[in-house]
């Protein structure tokens, strides 16, 4: 694409029912409204279609995966063709019988599938539940191809390791997508919430000034319990965009359903990039440590 091509992305902070059928409802609209308030590429949270069943270990959740193709991809193809938009669609995917996978399938505007991302990156904290449920991905770090732009994902977890935005930085993307998952656990907000949520927004902030993309984070809201003894989860919202040198220009509220609808100009990549090389300057002979665990 040449530079000062633009495009423009939909940034879906919702929340989520016990109802997947509801969720999937939902977010149909919600790539509507995205559409009309024209949005080209429109992104849903971390898997979008339930609750976040992962505050606990509980085999009977293993039922709310789905296929790759399957009812997800049919749906919303059908939305992202009737409205000219390509779809980033965040689900719980089921692979093969006791196979799972965390993964983003990205339907491009005609409806078909262009892509398909599996989190690489699986925590295991309390109530983030899941190695459990999850095989961490297998196919890599990838950008993809759509009718309005070449965009990657990554997903929640991922979102702390520099190396996996660098990789799909590399790949030409111009937007790295984080649909994600997060949110204060009862027993830290008081002391830390503030500082773990500017931790979470600087981190991403930061894989955009390195890497010279904009960087689209999607998260969900509202406070869900598995139970009604349960502290349960607060989700902070704050949905945000960042330009490729880190600098906000669309953040959403932390606790309210929005649609934040941006511009992606690469005329602003180019301009970063050309001023601050960070690319050209690279010592790629001198990063042979990166494939080891620790270096002792």
């Amino acid at each position: 694409m040449a530079p000062g091509k633009t495009f423009t992305v939909g940034l879906v902070q919702m929340g989520m029912s016990p109802d997947p059928a509801a969720n999937l409802d939902k977010a149909l609209q919600k790539v509507s409204e995205a559409a009309q308030k024209g949005a080209q590429v429109v992104c849903l949270p971390e898997m979008y279609r339930s609750l976040y069943f992962c505050q606990k270990e509980e085999h009977v959740h293993f039922d709310l995966a789905e296929t790759v193709p399957g009812p997800s991809t049919e749906a919303l193809g059908k939305a992202a063709r009737e409205h000219g938009v390509a779809v980033i669609a965040p689900l719980f995917e089921r692979r093969a019988p006791g196979l799972y996978h965390n993964s983003a399938v990205i339907l491009d505007a005609d409806g078909e599938i262009a892509g398909l991302y599996r989190k690489m990156h699986i925590p295991d904290d309390p109530d983030f539940y899941e190695k459990f449920y999850f095989t961490p991905g297998d196919i890599g770090f990838r950008a993809f191809d759509t009718r309005h732009g070449r965009v990657g994902t990554l997903i929640c977890w991922d979102q702390w390791y520099p190396e996996a935005a660098r990789i799909t930085a590399l790949q030409g993307a111009a937007v790295i997508f984080y649909p994600t998952a997060i949110g204060w656990h009862h027993l830290e907000k008081a002391e830390h919430g503030p500082s773990q949520r500017s931790a979470w927004q600087t981190i991403q902030r930061s894989h955009a000034i390195a890497n010279g993309v904009y960087v689209a984070v999607v998260n969900r809201v509202g406070h869900e319990r598995p139970t009604p003894a349960d502290h349960g989860l607060e989700f902070w919202g704050s949905s945000f965009l960042a330009d490729p040198f880190g600098v906000v220009v669309a953040e959403a509220s932390t606790d309210q359903e929005e649609i934040l609808v941006a511009p992606v100009d690469l005329s602003r990549q180019e301009d970063v990039r050309r001023h601050w090389p960070f690319l050209r300057d690279r010592r790629i002979d001198a990063y042979s440590g990166l494939d080891r665990r620790f270096i002792d």
